[in-house]
């Protein structure tokens, strides 16, 4: 939760996205401190991506507005791609490429000094346990392991803000435990500020500080997960079951303001 002493690397403000009357996210108000780990919760569709486009500066908001690490990214988009690491839901590489050579691309692209990148290089590529595979083309790897690459791809700016699209995708069981640990060491070391994007209730259950659940573009509730089943009506009931039973609120809601309206 942020705090006066801790500060908000990552905070919307009413922010809103249409597209010819669609509306895909609905004024959305949250932020991300360091050292936490901010969770997006909902399936596909509710407005998640969308929403870390406008993060990125690569999607303009119709209003309201971010900011990430203090940078307007509609304004710098450039500057705040420097200092922030983001893993697409949807990874993609020079196949031709080996896997190290497609993080020394990235590397040269964010100004990253010959000496420096090689060193970050060695360190992600341990860290997502691809040390043996990183001379390898990057077309011979498989799905997971692009995901891994991906992930390193996202470290090797060093950045003070990481956002995660989907990050298990595609990752066996191991992995994703491997990955996650890997995430939470992160944040306890460096003071990261994670916002992590997912439909994958037990695993946002098992690594985010807090949680907000998002439903047709609207933030509908939002704290620890302990606050949401609290919220729910009873501190008993899974991550799944206060989703679904929150969700389900959100829909009457929805629904009677149509009827008045």
């Amino acid at each position: 939760m942020p705090t006066d002493d801790v500060p908000v690397l990552v905070e919307a403000r009413a922010l809103t996205k249409r597209y010819d009357g669609f509306v895909a996210v609905d004024d959305l108000t949250f932020s991300v401190a360091a050292g936490e780990i901010y969770g997006l919760l909902g399936p596909n569709g509710a407005g998640k991506t969308t929403t870390i486009l406008m993060l990125l500066g690569l999607s303009e908001p119709t209003s309201g507005d971010a900011r990430v690490l203090g940078l307007d990214p509609t304004r710098d988009p450039l500057e705040v791609k420097r200092h922030v690491g983001y893993l697409p839901d949807s990874v993609g590489f020079y196949g031709r490429l080996s896997g190290r050579e497609n993080l020394q691309y990235t590397a040269r692209l964010n100004g990253i000094e010959t000496d420096v990148a090689a060193e970050r290089i060695a360190t992600v590529l341990d860290q997502v346990g691809l040390p043996e595979a990183a001379d390898k083309p990057a077309d011979t790897y498989s799905r997971g392991m692009l995901q891994r690459l991906g992930v390193a791809d996202a470290l090797v700016k060093d950045p003070s803000v990481l956002i995660l699209d989907e990050p298990t995708a595609s990752i066996d069981p191991e992995g994703v435990a491997e990955l996650l640990g890997l995430i939470r060491r992160l944040v306890a070391e460096k003071r990261l500020a994670v916002l992590l994007s997912s439909h994958l209730l037990a695993q946002v259950e098992q690594l985010c500080d807090r949680v907000g659940i998002f439903s047709r573009g609207r933030l509908i509730a939002e704290g620890t997960t302990v606050e949401l089943a609290e919220r729910a009506g009873d501190t008993t009931l899974s991550l799944d079951e206060v989703y679904r039973r929150l969700a389900a609120e959100a829909e009457r809601e929805r629904g009677h303001d149509v009827r008045a309206a």
